[in-house]
């Protein structure tokens, strides 16, 4: 008899992320936040309703693939280019500091406050960490600066350029960090087969566009449309994975970019978005929140949580606001900028769920780097309303400044 459990599995997760996303969106907070409380309180470390199994895993693992396909959808090409430098300089610096933080504070936690002498593992597990306070999130941040009314004036031009450069940064340093795992790999060949995947995607990049571009204009059903999108999405985050041992999310999110400057890029968007909004998001963090851990935060972890949940905020608060002060943005906007920037978001959530799949971080740090991203999320609108509260010398968008 097939076993049909998975679909009171389903159904719970399915209403459950939904219920708790809309009484957090109620309280102005991000609905991301319901679907991960809804997936702790249903897993093993409450209430034991719901437990991983093969089929959440890989839904879960579709779920990540289009929801980084919809990431890249809604990349804004022209944004980012109107952002230029400024922006470039202030997600570097914020991508360095969150980095090097991460790292010290799982390196002395994690090697008996030794940042020296530690083994591979360690090394590549305490580097991961601090790969994961790189991001950013462009839509809680972009939500809010929008309910503000601040999304036009440069500093909020500013956020929104550098989020968006902040998470290329961190799929790329993903990248290197997943295939630096195999111990058997020399890293010049890793860098090797990087640039090579990015020359071919590039090249299948200007191909794919004409082609698409070309199947649009066909008589037919529109929906087809998605159809090819996603399987082009599906076949670029098989590419990355089998042949470049690169992310299949670097694949996915790489279509999406690829798609997004094609001419039905808003229509794909459109249905990328119900399917994962509908079907394959809410079952990604949920599960998220299933695989998470709390039972296990003894002293230590919790004064380890803590430290880096500090480390996450002020390596994004001074090393952007550092990056904007440097491109001649006034003190006020770059305490601005620094602020909208401390958010990881969605973005954390899939490099962490990455890490623990490929056992680059261990299950006890599971946990505590989820409550960080969760902190995060919840503190950056919180702190964004009272950084833009004196509404005055807001100045409209222009073209960012010289450096």
């Amino acid at each position: 008899m097939l076993e049909i459990n998975f679909l009171i599995d389903l159904a719970i997760i399915l209403l459950s992320t939904k219920v708790l996303g809309l009484v957090t969106k109620k309280i102005h907070m991000p609905q991301v936040v319901g679907a991960l409380l809804a997936g702790l309180i249903l897993g093993p470390s409450m209430l034991g309703i719901i437990h991983e199994t093969d089929f959440i895993s890989k839904m879960s693992e579709l779920g990540v693939i289009v929801l980084m396909f919809s990431a890249g959808l809604e990349t804004d090409m022209k944004e980012l280019k109107k952002c230029g430098k400024a922006s470039l300089i202030i997600a570097i610096i914020g991508v360095i500091l969150p980095l090097i933080g991460g790292f010290a504070v799982a390196a002395f936690y994690n090697n008996s406050g030794q940042l020296l002498n530690m083994s591979t593992a360690k090394l590549l597990e305490n580097i991961f960490i601090g790969v994961v306070l790189t991001a950013t999130s462009v839509s809680i941040t972009v939500e809010t600066l929008q309910e503000l009314g601040t999304l036009k004036t440069r500093s909020g031009t500013a956020i929104l350029g550098a989020a968006v450069i902040d998470d290329v940064i961190g799929i790329v340093l993903l990248t290197i960090i997943t295939s630096l795992a195999n111990s058997s790999v020399n890293i010049g060949f890793v860098l090797f087969k990087i640039i090579v995947f990015f020359v071919i995607t590039a090249i299948i990049g200007i191909t794919f566009y004409y082609v698409f571009n070309k199947l649009s204009k066909f008589h037919g059903p529109k929906r087809r449309i998605s159809i090819y999108g996603l399987v082009f999405c599906l076949l670029m985050a098989f590419m990355a994975e089998r042949y470049f041992g690169i992310a299949d999310i670097t694949g996915a999110y790489i279509a999406g970019i690829i798609i997004s400057t094609t001419c039905e890029s808003r229509y794909v968007s459109i249905k990328i978005d119900t399917l994962s909004y509908l079907l394959l998001s809410p079952i990604f963090f949920a599960n998220i929140g299933i695989k998470t851990t709390i039972s296990s935060m003894d002293a230590p972890m919790i004064i380890f949580t803590i430290a880096l949940l500090i480390v996450a905020i002020l390596t994004k608060v001074i090393g952007c606001g550092l990056g904007a002060k440097v491109c001649k943005y006034t003190s006020v906007e770059s305490i601005r900028i620094g602020i909208g920037m401390i958010s990881r978001g969605e973005v954390a959530l899939i490099v962490a769920n990455v890490g623990v799949a490929m056992n680059l971080m261990s299950d006890k740090f599971f946990g505590p780097v989820i409550i960080v991203v969760i902190a995060t999320t919840l503190i950056t609108p919180i702190l964004l309303k009272f950084a833009y509260l004196p509404n005055r010398n807001l100045k409209p968008n222009f073209q960012s400044p010289n450096v």
